[in-house]
């Protein structure tokens, strides 16, 4: 009785009973008082002859009654058998798409994403089909994701694990000395490591929407130019000019530390991608009820195609000559955007192209002072 094609049969028949009960009595009702009715009619526009009083409209009038319910019985039966018949049918013909949802659910729960479901003429089940489509084609782009993920991160760790190994293995074999340089180098690499380490987990984080925020009411003026601040010895290092244009107050609901490690990692990313004698330009404006800020650069610019990509983890820009030892883990811009969507707002990119510097901007709801 739990099966749905069961159900679906018997509530055809239970309708084609109802039905037919339902005619038997009101024709078993009205049948017989029509019948009299005619006969009446029949009586009083001609005369009477032999054999037609009321014994005999009785006998016919019961006849007739007969006939009625046998003929009803009958009809009773056939469209029970019918409506069983069509019961079958329709319930095949609704079952078959169900079956082949629970198929092709199956087998994407068994890991073969690209299984696909043929769309029924019902529109509900053709939504239906198209969600499941949907969610395989979604599963399908998260594992590929996460395989990728996973290649991205064992290749950013064996440039460190490697060079770690090789000095211990020197030092070991008495090749390098132990000495502060050799130890300094396997440091190094082990920071670097911390920070990827680190970086994964924001990422993590960020892209599951679980950022711990410590929202508090703050200018963001003065963090970014705090935090732009921080790295002007970097970049007057790399023979840079920085210029901050953040005078005015722009408050918003935000956490102070998380919008520096933003600007940190935008304004680093600016220092790499500029060469000697360009300049950084940090700027806060308010746009509506939003504010923002930015970090332009005159450095190498960004095709159209890697405006695209560059949040992308590990996403390295083709043919780029940094100015400087590529230090980071490749995944700044993308915990940059999570940061700032966790904020309700969107971090963009935009370059005129290639040679020609790029801006990225944040953009946050602002509040009230």
């Amino acid at each position: 009785m739990n099966r749905l094609s069961i159900r679906l049969l018997i509530s055809h028949l239970l309708v084609a009973i109802l039905g037919a009960a339902a005619t038997f009595l009101i024709v078993r009702q009205l049948a017989p008082a029509l019948f009299d009715e005619t006969l009446r009619r029949a009586q009083v526009g001609g005369p009477r002859g032999p054999g037609q009083g009321m014994g005999a409209n009785a006998g016919l009038r019961e006849q007739f009654a007969t006939a009625v319910d046998q003929a009803l019985l009958i009809g009773a039966l056939v469209g029970a058998g019918v409506a069983a018949i069509f019961g079958i049918l329709a319930a095949w013909r609704f079952i078959r798409p169900l079956g082949q949802l629970r198929t092709a659910t199956r087998r994407i729960a068994d890991g073969n994403y690209d299984t696909t479901v043929a769309v029924p003429a019902e529109v509900e089940l053709a939504d239906l089909a198209h969600d499941v489509n949907s969610l395989g084609h979604t599963l399908a782009e998260t594992e590929a994701r996460r395989l990728q993920l996973l290649g991205e991160v064992a290749h950013e760790m064996r440039t460190p694990l490697t060079v770690i190994d090789g000095y211990v293995e020197g030092m070991i074999d008495n090749v390098l000395p132990m000495d502060n340089t050799s130890l300094g180098h396997v440091g190094e690499e082990s920071r670097r490591l911390r920070r990827l380490a680190d970086d994964l987990s924001a990422l993590s984080r960020a892209e599951e929407n679980r950022l711990q925020l410590s929202l508090v009411h703050t200018d963001v003026s003065l963090v970014v130019t705090a935090a732009a601040e921080r790295l002007r010895p970097q970049v007057e290092d790399a023979g840079l000019v920085l210029r901050i244009d953040c005078d005015e107050p722009l408050w918003a609901i935000v956490d102070g530390d998380r919008i520096g490690q933003v600007v940190t990692n935008l304004v680093g990313n600016a220092i790499r991608a500029t060469p000697p004698g360009g300049s950084l330009t940090v700027t806060c404006t308010r746009n509506g009820g939003e504010i923002q800020f930015s970090v332009a650069d005159t450095g190498e610019g960004l095709a159209a195609e890697d405006l695209t990509r560059i949040f992308e983890r590990f996403y390295r820009v083709p043919g780029r000559a940094s100015t400087l030892p590529e230090s980071g883990t490749g995944i700044g811009l993308t915990i940059s955007r999570g940061i700032i969507r966790a904020h309700g707002g969107q971090l963009t990119a935009a370059s005129p192209g290639r040679g020609l510097g790029a801006t990225f901007t944040a953009s946050l709801p602002g509040v009230a002072p």
